[in-house]
């Protein structure tokens, strides 16, 4: 039981990291590696915050998340809207790294401790099994967000628009859909995923830095591959798999192979791509039309 709640706590960090890079990627067709810099920008936030209130903390790294993501959308990314796809992808990645020097020269290179909800590590019994609480509230957090996002793209009018640009971004504005919302409201939304990464990452490690988000992006990238880019479902299957893969090859492995779980994990996403190339839940705005 330890290990299952181990693996799903971090297929849902993953889960919610894949997730924020597919919204983008689904209306825009845009990775955007400067994903991780929003997840560094509320680390250090709580930094700042430390001290205050949790709900206060909370809430000035959600701020930080969403104001950078509409900030980077607005002044890197609408002026490149009309690019290809590998203008806007080395734009992510100067986006990305100018965001991580500002860190730098502002703040400093070196990680910082921060003692983010310290109550968390206490245990607590469930069935009969002992887990640490911020296991428990790991999982209820990435719970409630993706059911959350769910409920948000099917039965509101701001997720039914950006499931249609997700589909056929042209038909949509042809039908009325305003591509500045919609595409502003999937920034914020991954601005919003990102914080809530920040917010249960920094409470496991109590640690920031100005890289902090580049692992996490990576291994989230990889799980949208894997579960279908362009498919908000398949990012979140994605990421879940990768997560728990990763944590049972951690506890699995022969200790002298435990170093090396990461080479067989991406062993794995090569094995799924051979036969599944599109993912196994392939956007249906990115299959072949007859």
């Amino acid at each position: 039981m330890q290990i299952i709640a181990d693996a799903i706590a971090l297929g849902g960090l993953y889960a919610l990291t894949a997730l924020g890079i597919g919204l983008i990627f689904g209306v825009m067709r845009l990775i955007n590696f400067a994903h991780g810099d929003l997840i560094a920008a509320s680390g250090y936030s709580l930094l700042i915050a430390a001290g205050r209130p949790v709900l206060a903390a909370v809430v000035l790294a959600l701020l930080a998340a969403v104001v950078l993501a509409l900030g980077t959308e607005r002044l890197a990314f609408r002026p490149l809207r009309r690019a290809d796809p590998a203008s806007l992808l080395i734009a992510s990645f100067a986006v990305s790294v100018f965001l991580e020097k500002l860190l730098i020269v502002f703040v400093d290179s070196r990680p910082k401790g921060v003692d983010f909800l310290p109550g968390l590590a206490a245990p607590v019994e469930l069935f009969g099994v002992r887990l640490q609480q911020l296991q428990v509230v790991t999982i209820a957090v990435s719970a409630a967000l993706l059911a959350g996002m769910t409920w948000l793209l099917r039965f509101t009018r701001i997720g039914l628009e950006m499931r249609a640009a997700a589909e056929n971004f042209r038909m949509a504005r042809l039908l009325g859909v305003r591509a500045n919302r919609v595409i502003a409201a999937a920034f914020a939304l991954s601005g919003v995923l990102a914080a809530a990464v920040t917010v249960l990452f920094v409470a496991q490690t109590g640690v920031v830095a100005p890289r902090m988000g580049l692992t996490l992006v990576v291994i989230a990238f990889v799980s949208t591959v894997i579960g279908g880019l362009g498919s908000l479902p398949g990012a979140a299957l994605g990421g879940m798999l990768v997560g728990s893969t990763s944590m049972l090859l951690q506890a699995f492995l022969p200790d002298e192979l435990r170093p090396f779980r990461e080479a067989f994990v991406f062993l794995a996403v090569i094995v799924v791509l051979l036969f599944r190339p599109q993912g196994l839940l392939a956007a249906r705005g990115l299959r072949e039309r007859v």
